[in-house]
């Protein structure tokens, strides 16, 4: 992951450190990669909320292709995803899209495109040996990587091609910054950004199916009373770390109270109500001394 840019757009701000959803841009990356064997970070170290190998080029500031070749140096890994530290809407399944073509395919590369179609090479994953060989020939051609633009290595692989305006779409000025903090408390994706923060900031990997919450916190909600929903919740996870922590004992707590819920809600109802044949009971039925009280009654 290269971090270490100017960002002259941003008026030379801390751009990895801009928070977007209450996250910093650097960790809304790293938690879309969670799944790599090694992270490799190039630009000064901070804390994140993952951890990282950091990495610097020589001359710090000597550009993406000095970048990159210090960030290499640091994984024996024969594929690679290469990424900006700017990609406020990337998620592990589009690096898991990127990675897969790459290992059944023959190309030497990957990469996403943007919403007019131009080439993301810093959204994108690579065969490890052919980012060495193309660094290779370009040192020998121009004595130092340092200055160089990225598109001296990309253009001579062969690429494929995936069309992705929202997973590319980077923060480059304040208005980007605007724009990614505005589309995040959009309704359709308010509540997925929000549960992804909550892990992120909790250290929690797992990948729960949060439908089968809402629908426990609904039926809790309707059932019992409004409170019982965070509750219940709250309970349910508690109970499925105590039974292991992993996405079954999740929805076989959440299976156990909804079910719980439903049976609570069922006794309001009037069906619930026992029958009688129809006929009043006598007083003297209905004294204390004539009423079976007991559990199994």
């Amino acid at each position: 992951m290269l971090a270490g840019g100017a960002a002259r757009r941003l008026g030379g701000a801390d751009k990895p450190g801009v928070r977007v959803g209450g996250r910093a841009l650097l960790d809304r990356v790293l938690a879309a990669c969670a799944g790599a064997r090694t992270t490799v970070v190039v630009a000064g170290p901070r804390p994140t909320a993952r951890p990282v190998i950091w990495a610097r080029e020589e001359p710090p500031g000597g550009g993406p292709l000095a970048a990159l070749a210090a960030g290499l140096r640091h994984t024996t890994a024969d594929q690679v995803v290469l990424l900006s530290a700017d990609l406020p809407f990337l998620d592990h399944r589009t690096v898991r899209g990127l990675l897969a073509p790459l290992r059944h395919g023959t190309a030497d590369g990957v990469l996403l495109t943007d919403s007019d179609g131009r080439d993301q090479p810093l959204v994108a994953a690579y065969r490890t040996g052919s980012l060495r060989r193309e660094l290779t020939v370009l040192t020998g051609r121009h004595g130092e990587l340092t200055g160089l633009p990225l598109r001296r290595l990309t253009g001579s692989l062969d690429l494929t091609r995936i069309s992705d305006p929202v997973a590319s779409f980077d923060c480059d000025t304040w208005d980007d910054i605007a724009t990614a903090r505005a589309r995040i408390r959009e309704h359709g994706h308010v509540l997925d950004e929000w549960i992804s923060a909550v892990k992120d900031e909790l250290g929690i990997d797992l990948d729960v199916d949060t439908g089968v919450l809402l629908d426990l916190a609904r039926d809790a909600a309707h059932g019992v009373a409004r409170p019982a929903a965070p509750l219940t919740t709250f309970l349910v996870g508690y109970a499925a770390a105590r039974a292991g922590g992993d996405r079954e004992a999740v929805a076989e707590a959440a299976r156990k109270a909804a079910a719980l819920a439903l049976r609570w809600a069922d006794e309001e109802t009037p069906d619930a109500t026992p029958k009688t044949s129809g006929a009043t009971p006598k007083s003297s039925d209905t004294t204390p001394e004539a009423l079976d009280t007991r559990p199994d009654a």
